[in-house]
């Protein structure tokens, strides 16, 4: 059994305590060659022995150890973090971004809403049976929400049940934020955006990701950043929050795979705390 380890740390002029033996991992697991997440309809994520000139990665088939080759998409396949340069022609690298070891994290529950029932926007225009994440809503779960705990939200979209685990999304369009909604986490000043969806935008939205430009201030239609001041917000999707963690505050500990890439797999942590005396 892993003994506690305990931290107290100071936030917003408050002490609080965490016992980091407590970590809830709210990444999917990804599971080869079986049910896994997906969206776009890509090909699953694979893993399978490699083998080549006598040599066999396969324990099972008489190899000295096993040796596998993975194929996946990261943006597709499941939990991933992903920076600019998912929609920039400048090339960077998730690696590029800072994520503190331990950032203070608001976690909340958000109903999302049918298009024809808000008085909200996206582009392209909303379809009325569109399922929206909207401002309103977002406003409502973070009503009296610690400012101290926004430097990263996470946002649970109900119902939340376990077929999230591994849900085709091609056959059950998932929800996407209204313009509303993302100029609203904008005027938050957060750096890090966690949703249980796999995309922030409509699955199908002629290819302009509105809800992606929006949060990263880059010019909708455009792909140019600033190479000075491109921006070092982050967004992870397709991650899963059970239903037995709480709304509140928690400690997040964004683990993100060391690729060279736009996205990469990730393994988000929230840490239960709670406040003790100065």
């Amino acid at each position: 059994m892993v003994g506690a380890l305990i931290i107290i740390t100071v936030i917003g002029g408050r002490s609080y305590r965490c016992d980091l033996s407590k970590g809830q991992v709210i990444a999917i697991p990804l599971l080869f060659n079986a049910p896994q997440p997906n969206s776009y309809d890509l090909p699953a994520a694979t893993a399978n022995s490699w083998g080549q000139s006598g040599f066999i990665g396969d324990v099972r088939r008489g190899g000295s150890c096993n040796f596998d080759e993975v194929c996946l998409v990261p943006h597709c396949n499941g939990t991933h973090t992903e920076c600019v340069g998912h929609i920039s022609h400048e090339r960077i690298s998730i690696l590029s971004i800072p994520i503190p070891a331990l950032i203070p994290t608001t976690l909340v529950s958000v109903t999302p809403e049918t298009a024809s029932l808000v008085d909200e926007h996206y582009t392209p225009t909303l379809e009325e049976a569109d399922r929206c994440i909207t401002a309103r809503a977002v406003k409502t779960a973070l009503s009296g929400a610690d400012p101290a705990f926004t430097e990263a939200l996470v946002i649970r979209t109900l119902p939340n049940g376990v077929e999230k685990l591994s849900m085709r999304y091609i056959e059950h369009p998932p929800p996407f934020f209204t313009r509303e909604a993302i100029e609203f986490l904008k005027f938050m000043k957060l750096n890090h955006l966690l949703v249980d969806i796999p995309s922030l935008d409509r699955t199908f939205d002629q290819g302009l990701l509105t809800a992606h430009h929006l949060y990263w201030d880059v010019t909708e239609g455009s792909h140019e950043v600033d190479p000075t001041s491109w921006s070092r917000k982050t967004i992870t999707e397709f991650i899963y929050v059970a239903s037995g963690l709480s709304d509140g505050r928690y400690l997040l500990n964004l683990q993100v795979a060391p690729f060279q890439l736009d996205a990469a797999p990730s393994r988000p942590i929230l840490y239960p705390i709670e406040e003790v005396a100065n």
